[in-house]
C-alpha cells in the first residue's frame, strides 16, 4: 500500500477516535510535525509508530496499513480463565497474527 493511502488511513482512525492531530501526538508520543507528514504521504510510517496510532485510535495495525485480512483465515481455539473472554483473547491474537504477517511482507524477519 502507498504512503499516502496509509496516511489517509491513519487520518480516517484519527477522526473516527476523535482525536485531534495534538491529542494523537500527545497520546503517541509522536510529534504533530511528523503525524502532519505521515498524514499527508510525505513520510513513511514506521511500524512503531502504526502500533501507537494503533493503540491511542483503536484500530489494528491491519487496519491502518490495509494489510490482508488475516480474520478470514485463523481459526483459533482457548480456554478463557480468570475472568477473561474469547473476543478479548481472539483480538489480542489477531493483533500479534496481522503484525507478523506485516512484518513478514516487508521481509522483516519475526526472529533471528
Amino acid at each position: 500500500m502507498q504512503t499516502t493511502e496509509i496516511g489517509a488511513l491513519i487520518e480516517r482512525a484519527r477522526k473516527a477516535a476523535s482525536l485531534s492531530q495534538r491529542g494523537l501526538a500527545e497520546a503517541t508520543g509522536i510529534s504533530q510535525a511528523t503525524l502532519s507528514r505521515i498524514i499527508s504521504g510525505a513520510r513513511t510510517a514506521k511500524m512503531p509508530e502504526i502500533v501507537l496510532i494503533g493503540q491511542a485510535t483503536g484500530w489494528t495495525v491491519r487496519q491502518l496499513t490495509g494489510a490482508s485480512d488475516l480474520a478470514g483465515r485463523v481459526q483459533c481455539a482457548a480456554r478463557g480463565t480468570n475472568d477473561s473472554d474469547m473476543d478479548g483473547m481472539r483480538e489480542a491474537l489477531m493483533q500479534y497474527l496481522e503484525l507478523d504477517s506485516y512484518l513478514d511482507d516487508q521481509a522483516i524477519p519475526g526472529t533471528v
